[in-house]
């Protein structure tokens, strides 16, 4: 059914679509809402059997999360930003039991200084959690993507961890197609845990391992990951099969097949880019934009034969390694460069920060005439950077930046006005 709603609501419905039993809720900004929709769903009664678990932190949300999904439990959480990294010796437990545990992360900055908008710095603080990670574009494909992860968890017995930008998706309203009840049944079937805890046959898990095996446990849940690669494609297609459209998958590709320019991206500024696209396209500039949905495990073949043809890429992204490069970037230079392709890393969008039209046309024009920098950060105000940097050298026992540099954004801001 086709809808005009907003996409917390939107991914609260389709996860209750999938009839988890167990629900465990912290609440945390953006994600609030996607808990707040499930519960009303349980409370109703149009979600049952559930269990629907208030508990006293993130870390308690994944930890109710392990426990029910070890007894044999569809299990379902989300979280956000910080409330993500609370919960991070239990997101790695969760990897290395093997459960198959369904998490939304509705994106959102790390601090400090705190900062409650949208950029990638959860999701990538844990990507090497052991957790399949998905990006969403869009509302729609935030819907389509929760119901493929619990087929794909359920499948391999691992984790999956299903991003969308906090607030640019989970605040947005828009019209979406929510699946039937009968379609989801049809393709997500009932749970049939490839692990259980049974009183009648007692076993212990997540026992103490030493270093003589430690390296081939965790070899073989890397293995058990990379499955995902074969795996993730066939879903979609049996989804588009069953739903009748296409959604999911590695990555997909927007006007690429001639170009020599390439943007990759993850999450919602892949709409953003296409709108460049088409206006750089209509200028006669060969780009085409790669939108990345499957992150973990990183999709090397895939994004590989997407790439291939092109002379430079341009990788946006909304996080970065401090004190290293973009984290996205850095693989996508790896994966291209025995071929000769430049590539560019573009930070963008950090703390919510707006990424305008303008601003992504004048920095992939530069990259197309070869004055870009390896690594950039789009929209920065170097005269506030270079004052503070300044400041610092002058006298580094001056109270931190994060005070300063707010007042500094604004004047200059101000002056320019």
């Amino acid at each position: 059914m086709l809808r005009q709603i907003e996409g917390s609501r939107a991914v609260a419905e389709a996860v209750a679509l999938c009839r988890p039993r167990v629900v465990s809720a912290y609440p945390i900004s953006p994600q609030t809402h996607i808990i707040e929709g499930v519960g009303s769903l349980v409370k109703s009664g149009r979600l049952k059997p559930c269990e629907f678990i208030n508990v006293e932190s993130e870390f308690a949300a994944m930890s109710v999360s392990i426990g029910a999904a070890a007894t044999g439990a569809r299990a379902y959480t989300a979280t956000s930003g910080p409330g993500l990294l609370d919960m991070a010796e239990a997101v790695f437990n969760a990897s290395g039991l093997g459960l198959p545990i369904v998490m939304t992360v509705a994106n959102r900055a790390v601090g400090a200084p705190i900062n409650i908008g949208n950029d990638h710095s959860d999701a990538m603080a844990l990507r090497d959690s052991g957790w399949i990670q998905l990006f969403a574009e869009t509302n729609q494909h935030a819907v389509d993507l929760h119901i493929q992860a619990f087929r794909l968890a359920e499948r391999l017995s691992v984790p999956v961890m299903v991003c969308m930008d906090g607030f640019i998706l989970t605040h947005s309203v828009e019209r979406v197609e929510i699946p039937t009840q009968e379609q989801v049944d049809r393709y997500l079937r009932p749970f049939a845990p490839q692990q259980v805890l049974d009183p009648a046959a007692p076993v212990s898990i997540g026992a103490m391992v030493g270093p003589e095996a430690f390296t081939e446990v965790r070899y073989l849940a890397h293995a058990r990951l990379l499955e995902a690669l074969v795996c993730i494609p066939e879903l979609a297609a049996e989804f588009e099969r069953v739903v009748g459209r296409p959604s999911g998958g590695l990555v997909s590709a927007y006007r690429s097949e001639d170009a020599e320019t390439i943007v990759v991206a993850l999450g919602s500024v892949v709409g953003t880019v296409k709108d460049v696209v088409d206006q750089m396209r209509e200028e006669g500039l060969k780009i085409g934009v790669v939108a990345v949905t499957t992150f973990r495990p990183f999709p090397e073949q895939a994004l590989g034969q997407a790439l291939e043809g092109a002379h430079r890429v341009v990788v946006i992204e909304k996080a970065f390694a401090v004190g290293g490069r973009g984290v996205l970037g850095a693989q996508v230079d790896a994966l291209v460069s025995d071929r000769g392709t430049k590539t560019y890393t573009v930070v963008a969008g950090l703390g919510g920060r707006s990424i305008p039209e303008a601003s992504l046309r004048r920095v992939l024009g530069e990259a197309i005439r070869g004055e870009l920098g390896a690594m950039s950060f789009l929209d920065l105000d170097r005269v506030v950077v270079d004052r503070e940097l300044a400041r610092m050298a002058e006298d580094p026992r001056r109270a931190p930046s994060t005070a300063r540099v707010p007042r500094d954004v604004r004047e200059n801001a101000a002056r320019i006005v």
